[in-house]
């Protein structure tokens, strides 16, 4: 299946994405349907750069258009797209200089393409998690379409009826007005008086049945818009709250606006057939003529639904945000944010214009203490379909801005209800005026509550408002609803949680995460089902023998992994969430060089560690952690070269590699391999010069020396922002090594630079030296990291154009180079230079 039949076949919401990527002209929809299979057999990725290979593709592009015009030619009903594909090719001649710039442009549409599906198989993964959920929606929606269309047939019949009955009317009117007329003799009167009795007792049977059947049509709307509006509208209503704090649940509008644009139509036609009876009435009534009776209690209901239905269609369907904010709902003082309202009533035909007035606080201006704002920008825009992508009714406000109201003598004034800036809550308010066919109704809605900030500083905390307020709250009007939170139950808690995880690194929590998270909170229960945490527990008081909160410190890990780690926590890779003791016991099972990644727990700002089990020489494990990383370190290392050039001293000063394995089994360049920034081993080209490395070193407390290798940096080390907790060593350097420099000895090393970045397992002996290790660890991952150590450095020197003979005489001849391999042997020299193919070489001494 190509990957344009399965856009095809994606749900109504990552469909229509596809459908808008291609709502411009540069790359037709068309011409992308008809060479789908063509299109994504070529490498415009490649033609992006190569311009032989664009040029060839442009041909070949042009030859398969006129195919593709020639076999519309032969199809009667093909005249369009045949005058269109004759426009696309004439369009296609502008690129014949620069036939490279249309493949990056085709190259652009594919790449965004996989985006769409690879978002909704993403969104597939998480529905997996509520098939249930999702089941009982669909049956909702089925219900919902059912009730509509029998609605519709009955106003349709009712329109047949309707029609029948003044048909009716008009004969009976005749027969009456040539029986006044008509000079005929008493019997034959009497026989005519006797037959208009039977016409019109029919036509006041048909006239009540007409009502009855308006009664009954009315009560099926009523019953509908009730659905409607408290079941359907305030569960999508709800599903954007939990969206605008990382849910994945679908916020499209499109189904909402198909049914209210039905419903109200129908009770506008009911309107209609209600002001034929006025007109029928106004032309013949008769004693107990039920229209007279009926038709003001049907008119008012009429009324009543049209307006619920109006007011209700009238909703934000983009909530306010800043352009590089944290999240929706946090708004600063004069910084521009962008928000968006919709009619849900696609009118056939409106004779005004609906203006949209924006506001902020109407209820806030009499509760003293709340802060005062004025909204500064357009303020006032049209609904129009124009700024719609799906050809909605929409009033798009993009550069809004806030500015505080002095109170007083120009203070902020003090809040009654104790409360911080960032509890305070406040909403955006919209309003605008719908007339149509004598209907007269003034609409408003507001945003879910928005934190106003003054500076950056406070959006961390803001944000916490917002993740609260959304998580528990469904009233959009309770601003003040910080004055008494209630606690969040742990499954509210870890269900956010894991949202905010996904929307940061495409990946949420599973159970064992939340489970270690749910004991650092808790304690181990038996059940979590019962614990609650406290909004002061979330943001305010700070976690046991630390000096942050608990939110600050998963905010941190947070921003680690959106920074730095998204990928590799996509993939699985980090664990994450789990316990030091735990840690232990997982790695001790596994064989020698197992390690893990996990989050610190005693880091403000976020960092990670791994940690590795090794075996000693009578077979007993010991587990070993690296102190951890963090954002200043992963901004000039990215955590998988790290893990691949990390190394530590083990015995004669030999660097090696102890990480072999990810948890559970995975090696670890199958794990990683697909991050390394450089090639290794056999895909590495020979390179003829040594390429300076930035190199992060750091020492045991019992001597042993951990270096980890990364690429090149323009960070000196007196660049680098100092750590932010105690765990970071005030000592720890990163060294810029000479590139004259022929290898890494860890003799060049000062002391004075070094720090401890390992913690010993507790479990492990005191000792003078790093543990030495087992003969088990004669190990292929072993052999390779001593190989890597000591003579990579060799191999980087040759390239196949070198004059090998040259080249080694050079290193044995640098006394600097044979210094550093004071443990190699020339025997060992020679077997690396035969490895690369050179055999038989000489040696001078």
């Amino acid at each position: 299946m190509t990957q344009w039949e399965r856009l095809q076949q994606l749900d109504t919401v990552y469909s229509q994405r596809a459908f808008d990527l291609y709502n411009g002209d540069e790359f037709p929809m068309e011409v992308r349907h008809f060479l789908a299979s063509w299109i994504e057999a070529q490498d415009w990725e490649r033609a992006s750069r190569d311009s032989s290979q664009a040029a060839f593709l442009f041909q070949v592009l042009l030859e398969n258009l006129d195919n593709q015009f020639s076999r519309f030619a032969q199809e009667k009903d093909s005249f369009l797209l045949q005058r269109n594909f004759r426009r696309y090719k004439q369009n296609f001649q502008k690129y014949q200089e620069e036939p490279y710039t249309l493949a990056a442009i085709i190259n652009w549409f594919l790449v965004k393409e996989k985006e769409i599906l690879n978002d909704a198989e993403l969104a597939q993964q998480v529905q997996t998690l509520q098939v249930q959920p999702v089941t009982m929606e669909l049956e909702s929606q089925r219900q919902m379409e059912k009730r509509l269309k029998e609605l519709k047939i009955k106003v349709e019949v009712m329109e047949h009826s309707i029609r029948s009955l003044e048909e009716q009317q008009d004969e009976f009117d005749f027969k009456f007005q040539t029986h006044k007329m008509d000079s005929c003799t008493k019997e034959e009167k009497n026989k005519q008086v006797e037959g208009l009795q039977k016409m019109l007792n029919a036509l006041d049977k048909c006239r009540k049945n007409f009502l009855s059947d308006i009664t009954a049509t009315l009560d099926a709307a009523d019953g509908l818009s009730s659905v409607l509006i408290d079941e359907e509208l305030v569960d999508w209503k709800r599903r954007q709250q939990k969206s605008c704090i990382g849910a994945p649940d679908d916020t499209s509008l499109e189904q909402l606006e198909k049914w209210f644009t039905q419903i109200i139509e129908c009770i506008f036609q009911l309107q209609k057939f209600l002001q034929k009876l006025d007109e029928l009435l106004g032309k013949m009534t008769y004693a107990n003529d039920p229209i007279p009776v009926l038709k003001p209690s049907l008119k008012s209901k009429v009324d009543t639904l049209l307006t619920n239905l109006i007011k209700s269609s009238f909703v934000v369907e983009t909530q306010p945000s800043m352009p590089q904010g944290r999240g929706p709902l946090v708004l600063r003082t004069s910084v521009q944010f962008s928000v968006k309202v919709r009619f849900l009533y696609k009118v056939p035909e409106l004779n005004h214009v609906m203006k949209v007035s924006v506001s902020i606080d109407n209820t806030v201006s009499q509760m003293k203490g709340f802060r005062r704002f004025n909204v500064l920008g357009t303020s006032s825009k049209a609904l129009n379909m124009a700024e719609s992508t799906n050809g909605g009714m929409v009033a798009d406000f993009r550069h809004l801005t806030l500015k505080d109201q002095k109170v007083g003598g120009g203070g902020k004034g003090i809040n009654d209800l104790s409360l911080s800036v960032t509890e305070e809550l406040h909403n955006i308010n919209f309003q605008t005026q719908f007339d149509y066919q004598g209907l007269s109704v003034s609409l408003e809605t507001s945003s879910l509550p928005v934190v106003v900030i003054s500076n950056s500083s406070q959006q961390q905390s803001a944000w916490a408002s917002v993740l609260w307020f959304n998580m528990l709250c469904s009233d959009p009007k309770n601003i003040k609803f910080f004055e008494g939170s209630p606690p969040a139950s742990w499954a509210q808690f870890g269900e956010m949680l894991s949202w905010q995880f996904l929307s940061s690194g495409k990946r949420g929590l599973y159970s064992d995460q939340l489970e270690t998270l749910a004991i650092k909170l808790f304690g181990k229960q038996q059940s979590y089902d019962h614990c609650t945490i406290p909004w002061a527990k979330f943001s305010k008081e700070n976690l046991p023998d630390t000096n942050f909160t608990l939110w600050v410190w998963l905010d941190g890990i947070l921003n680690l992994v959106k920074g730095y780690l998204s990928d590799l926590w996509s993939d699985g890779s980090i664990m994450g969430f789990v316990s030091k003791g735990k840690e232990r016991v997982l790695l001790k099972k596994k064989q020698n060089g197992t390690f893990l990644l996990r989050f610190s727990e005693s880091i403000k700002d976020g960092g990670i560690t791994f940690s590795w089990v090794q075996y000693s020489n009578d077979g007993n494990p010991s587990v070993q952690t690296v102190k951890p990383f963090i954002s200043t370190d992963l901004k000039q290392i990215a955590l998988p070269e790290i893990i691949s050039n990390f190394r530590i001293m083990v015995a004669e000063n030999v660097p090696v590699n102890p990480l072999c394995y990810l948890y559970p089994n995975t090696p670890k360049d199958q794990a990683f391999g697909k991050y390394y920034s450089e090639k290794t081993g056999e895909e590495n080209p020979y390179l003829r010069y040594l390429k300076t490395k930035l190199v992060f070193v750091s020492k045991d407390r019992n001597g042993c020396t951990s270096v980890g290798e990364g690429p090149v940096s323009d960070l000196s080390p007196q660049d680098r922002d100092p750590p932010s907790f105690s765990e970071a060593g005030d000592d720890d350097s990163f060294l810029q090594w000479p590139e004259k420099s022929p290898m890494l000895s860890s003799s060049t090393i000062d002391s004075f630079l070094l720090n401890s970045v390992l913690d010993i397992d507790g479990d492990s002996t005191s000792q003078d030296s790093f543990p030495q290790f087992a003969s088990p660890i004669s190990s292929s991952c072993f052999q390779q990291n001593i190989l890597e150590s000591g003579m990579d450095i060799l191999k980087e020197a040759v390239s196949p154009d070198t004059d090998v003979h040259h080249t080694l005489q050079e290193f044995l001849n640098n006394q600097n180079f044979l210094n550093s391999l004071e443990h190699s042997t020339p025997e060992d020299i020679i077997h690396v230079f035969q490895d690369l193919g050179c055999p038989n070489m000489p040696l001078t001494p």
